[in-house]
């Protein structure tokens, strides 16, 4: 997860009642508004979005890395003083929609301004302040939220790591709805509130909705990239199809039927993760005899070694040296958070970011010795990476080339997190390298993360849609949270639910106000950014065993594509990496073609669907 405050991405922090909003009307003749007026005003504002974003980063950061009742306050502060700007920018841009002459560059940073706050508060006095108080309220509520297990509270990342790990299934029923009840349900008036509020900002920028104006920042109209999002998924859903019927035989066989029925949905809490968004927890439970032995565990290895986090980090550095990125700066590793501190209260959820737009580049992590962990410094270091390559880049290009994009980055360099790979950095060693009767072992345990996410990366933004449009009511949001995760994912609570919960809540990215289809894009676009520098690296392999670690061909062209960072459209990016101009799902399934077809044969004569 990326968390800059660069470019719009401030709109995370909301809004605040400014006295800008109660100016006396002014009943001059208005002046007729030019080209040069548009390029002095966005001179203007990109100077004073740059300015305050430094402060608002270190206040964000100090709040995400020590909360507290103080640190909250001074978030909200500096929230509500961040989203006055983007507000009010917002509405100044909009004026110059229809001004004839303005240059492609300009009316590209007007957009930006326009449709970049991610909660837009509106001009009504008060209602900015409430806004980003209840931003923030949802924020620490997660941050300090807590299950139980056992009937002893566990805080967020523990909880993470015990769903992962247990294979009881009274222990994972108990810390499934102990979460959702704790964390998630307490949230739901200030959640309706919210969107309430931030519904009233969007409509006053020219937008139906929140959601419309999140669908507008893709280079293509809302209602367009609504269908790209489904057009790609059926691309990819047959190979989860087949990996849901797989799994859920296999869960079936290792807890029976009153646990875990042979047909229909699967039981929300068995798939190795607080959400069912990732199922590569529970491998073992689904391995194949002999193949599904991959050979090696990558967190083993690591404490084999006796690798601790912060050589994990230089692990993950080392494969950005090789393909010729320049190194970390030494600030990143005094300031960064890259284990949880014994001493207080931090938002362990994993996100990368960029202090001054220029080189303070920190990740923020609990960083444990484990494979995940392992791949998500992988990630985040991607986003660290894209940060930097962009940094010369005008304030408002100072993002990616779409959301997607940055997600993406990071997790195509840990697909070349491969045994040959391993070896390289000497955390294998080659007698110990699978042989390629391995591959289906190790293609299964991939997509239990990668195609298993897929509906979920999906249904988190469609929900969302949903709610800020108003075809999800506040008194149907937990019944349509839970119909779409049954209708995209095929599971179901292992609890009963009802309109008291809220358990969208329960993910981070709801109450962060975190937009979502981005990692869905990343899923797919990933595997084209894998398989087109696996193609420029000269890889005659099976594509699952393609590394391009050490490649500076690759990474001098991948290099080429992150600087451009937003200053052209998300396909001029894509083109300049990859050859073509359309995000596409069949490298995905060009990747795991040998598990899809294994998959097919497992399946037969099994009851698939739910």
């Amino acid at each position: 997860m990326k968390s800059a405050l660069s470019a719009l991405a401030l709109g995370t922090l909301l809004a605040s009642a400014a006295p800008l909003y109660a100016q006396k009307a002014d009943t001059r003749p208005a002046k007729a508004l030019t080209a040069a007026d548009a390029d002095a005003f966005i001179a203007a504002a990109e100077k004073e979005l740059f300015d305050y974003a430094v402060d608002a980063s270190r206040v964000a950061w100090v709040n995400a890395t020590y909360i507290t009742d103080d640190t909250d306050a001074l978030a909200a502060k500096s929230g509500a003083e961040g989203t006055e700007k983007s507000v009010r920018l917002a509405l100044e841009a909009a004026k110059f929609q229809k001004v004839p002459g303005l240059s492609a560059d300009t009316v590209r940073k007007l957009d930006i301004l326009r449709g970049g706050i991610v909660l837009p508060a509106p001009t009504t006095a008060g209602a900015a302040t409430e806004l980003n108080e209840i931003a923030t309220r949802l924020n620490s509520a997660y941050g300090k939220g807590r299950g139980t297990l056992d009937g002893k509270p566990i805080g967020g990342s523990d909880i993470e790591a015990e769903m992962g790990t247990s294979r009881n299934p009274a222990q994972l029923k108990e810390m499934w709805a102990s979460w959702h009840d704790n964390v998630g349900a307490p949230m739901r008036q200030d959640y309706t509130r919210m969107v309430e509020i931030a519904n009233k900002g969007a409509q006053e920028l020219g937008y139906k909705d929140v959601g419309a104006m999140w669908r507008s920042g893709y280079d293509m109209p809302a209602d367009d990239f609504a269908k790209l999002t489904d057009k790609l998924w059926a691309q990819v859903k047959p190979l989860y199809d087949e990996l849901h019927c797989y799994t859920r035989t296999k869960l079936n066989e290792k807890y029976g039927d009153a646990v875990q029925p042979k047909s229909g949905a699967i039981r929300a809490d068995l798939l190795g993760n607080m959400w069912a968004q990732e199922w590569g927890n529970i491998y073992d439970v689904v391995a194949p005899k002999g193949a599904g032995d991959v050979g090696f565990d990558i967190g083993e290895l690591l404490k084999r070694r006796g690798d601790d986090p912060v050589k994990m980090v230089k692990i993950g550095e080392g494969f950005y040296s090789s393909l010729g990125f320049t190194p970390l700066p030494e600030t990143f590793w005094k300031r960064s958070q890259i284990v949880k501190p014994a001493d207080r209260e931090v938002v362990c959820h994993a996100s990368a970011w960029d202090i001054d737009n220029k080189d303070d580049i920190r990740i923020k992590m609990c960083t444990k010795v484990n494979s995940d962990d392992f791949v998500t410094i992988h990630h985040e270091l991607g986003h660290n990476y894209y940060q930097r390559a962009y940094n010369k880049q005008p304030f408002l290009y100072l993002n990616g080339a779409n959301d997607g994009f940055h997600e993406a980055i990071g997790d195509f360099v840990a697909l070349s997190i491969t045994p040959d790979y391993l070896v390289q950095i000497g955390l294998l060693k080659q007698n110990e390298v699978p042989s390629e009767d391995k591959d289906l072992g190790l293609l299964l345990r991939q997509a239990m993360d990668k195609v298993a996410f897929l509906p979920f990366g999906l249904l988190v933004d469609k929900w969302r849609w949903g709610v800020f449009s108003g075809q999800i009511p506040a008194n149907h949001y937990n019944k349509a949270w839970t119909d779409l995760r049954l209708q995209y994912q095929g599971i179901v609570p292992p609890v009963d639910r009802s309109e008291a919960n809220f358990d969208a809540g329960g993910k981070y990215h709801i109450p962060g106000n975190t937009p979502y289809t981005r990692y869905f894009l990343a899923r797919i676009l990933q595997f084209q950014f894998y398989k087109a520098a696996c193609e420029q690296s000269g890889w005659k392999g099976p594509l699952h065993r393609c590394s391009f670690y050490g490649n500076k061909e690759v990474g001098a062209k991948l290099n080429a594509m992150l600087e451009m960072g937003a200053s052209k459209p998300w396909p001029d990016a894509l083109e300049a990496f990859t050859g073509t101009r359309e995000i596409d799902g069949s490298a995905m399934i060009s990747y795991f073609q040998p598990l899809m077809t294994w998959l097919k044969d497992q399946n037969k004569g099994k009851q698939c669907g739910w």
